[in-house]
């Protein structure tokens, strides 16, 4: 037993520590509380510009997710096993509100932005991407911890 109890100190000692948006009393607001906020997420979506970089998540950690076309061409986003992954609080839309139970893509005809608010739920690795592309810079990564 001490042998289990020492290796697994040693284990924790030797991996890195990632710095996590949690904090240790949630208060009222409980996961929506300010200090359980992650960095707002940015994507672009533009004719032939990448989509954004890969993000890691923590999970039971609260984000905003910021998309932003545009107008260059009508474009869209997927990424049902992203969207199952996560609890989605609100999309904001044009200062319009929507509480959706879930949503496969977001397309957008002209230039606009569309904010997620949501809290990463599901470990894995999650892919978005533009519908019909093939490139590397046509998606982003999401993975959660």
């Amino acid at each position: 037993m001490k042998k289990l109890l020492c290796a697994a100190a040693v284990a924790m000692m030797s991996s890195p520590v990632v710095a996590a948006p949690l904090c240790d009393d949630l208060g009222f607001a409980g996961l929506l509380a300010a200090c359980n906020r992650g960095e707002t997420i940015e994507l672009t979506l533009a004719s032939g510009q990448p989509l954004g970089e890969d993000v890691t998540l923590e999970s039971g950690a609260y984000y905003k997710l910021q998309i932003t076309a545009d107008g260059s061409a009508e474009l869209a986003i997927e990424g049902a096993s992203f969207f199952r992954a996560i609890w989605m609080n609100e999309i904001v839309i044009n200062s319009i509100e929507i509480r959706p139970m879930a949503i496969d893509s977001i397309e957008f005809d002209k230039a606009g932005v569309v904010e997620l608010s949501f809290i990463a739920i599901k470990p894995g690795r999650h892919v978005v991407r533009i519908p019909g592309s093939t490139g590397d810079a046509q998606s982003v990564t999401f993975s959660i911890q």
